[in-house]
């Protein structure tokens, strides 16, 4: 179509095009602050393995390299032929 003079979009064009957009520009508002958590949360996950390395070092100190920790009850036993009694 050859445009020789000014067109526009009938109102309910324009709407749903405005619509679309509007609701695109928020999806990737969305997912950005998503992405923003992930790293959040990985960052988390990091600091609580440095806090159970180190737990588990005192503990294995304290109790063995053989020890086995049960983390329900916190009953330690001994590692009996490679398996947990």
């Amino acid at each position: 179509m050859e445009i020789k003079e000014k067109v526009m979009l009938d109102k309910e064009e324009l709407q749903q095009v405005q619509s679309l957009h509007s609701q695109f520009s928020q999806l990737k508002l969305t997912l950005g602050d998503l992405e923003l958590k992930k790293v959040e949360v990985l960052e988390d996950i990091k600091h609580i393995k440095t806090l159970f390395a180190s737990s588990e070092t005192k503990l294995i100190e304290k109790y063995g390299p053989n020890s086995v920790i049960n983390l329900q009850s916190g009953e330690v036993t001994e590692k009996q032929d490679g398996k947990n009694s």
